[in-house]
């Protein structure tokens, strides 16, 4: 995000309120993330601990209350800050999806009672959360202070989880696993790509930081 944009964002206006809700909402993402996935993958019994959607609602809010205020800037200043009130809707967007996605994976965890353990797969499915829990550390880091070092941190780490995701998609889907019987392997593959998903939100959020409005999503142009 340009020195410009961080700016606005710092100013006393609505759009500063809301840029501070949007840090709210990206931090109750990751306790989100953090309780799906001990329900899905510590315990026998798919519990909560964490009112998941209660939190989700949350955010459902917090994303209109944002959307009103830069409406809101935007009427009183004549649209003079449009290029951040668009980057701001962008990211406030992929922040309400990623509480989607844990969303899911508490949905598999009630489907899938018993605690998941992912065959052969083990292994590189605990380097994908691992992944995604730096990811939302770094990006927590970044947004306030635009961080574009730590950004691009979280840019790369996208590209990394996703080609680990795809693998083990791909093999899943191609052949049969001793390791993993069918039940296991469903909620495996479906588990990787919520993974990845949440991810690609992550990636998203981080390249608000790195690119202009219409890159927002996309590699950094450099790195293409």
């Amino acid at each position: 995000m340009i020195k410009e944009l961080l700016d606005v964002f710092r100013s006393a206006s609505p759009l500063n309120e809301a840029y501070q809700r949007s840090g709210e909402m990206l931090n109750e993402d990751r306790e989100m993330f953090e309780e799906a996935v001990r329900s899905l993958r510590e315990r026998d019994d798919a519990r909560l601990e964490v009112d998941i959607y209660t939190k989700d609602q949350m955010i459902n809010a917090y994303e209109r209350e944002v959307r009103r205020k830069i409406y809101t800037h935007l009427a009183v200043t004549g649209g003079r800050d449009l290029n951040a009130g668009l980057v701001l809707a962008s990211v406030v967007h992929d922040i309400e999806r990623i509480g989607d996605y844990t969303k899911n994976i508490v949905e598999l965890a009630l489907h899938h009672p018993d605690r998941l353990v992912c065959g052969t797969f083990e292994e590189d499915v605990r380097k994908i959360e691992a992944t995604a829990r730096t990811m939302f550390a770094l990006l927590l880091e970044a947004v306030p202070e635009g961080d574009i070092s730590k950004s691009r941190e979280v840019m790369s780490e996208h590209w990394r989880l996703a080609k680990r995701a795809d693998d083990i998609v791909s093999i899943l889907t191609e052949r049969d696993e001793e390791s993993l019987p069918g039940r296991e392997a469903v909620a495996t593959v479906l588990y990787v790509r919520y993974l990845k998903r949440i991810s690609a939100h992550l990636m998203n959020v981080a390249s608000s930081v790195v690119n202009p409005f219409d890159r927002i999503g996309f590699s950094a142009k450099n790195d293409d």
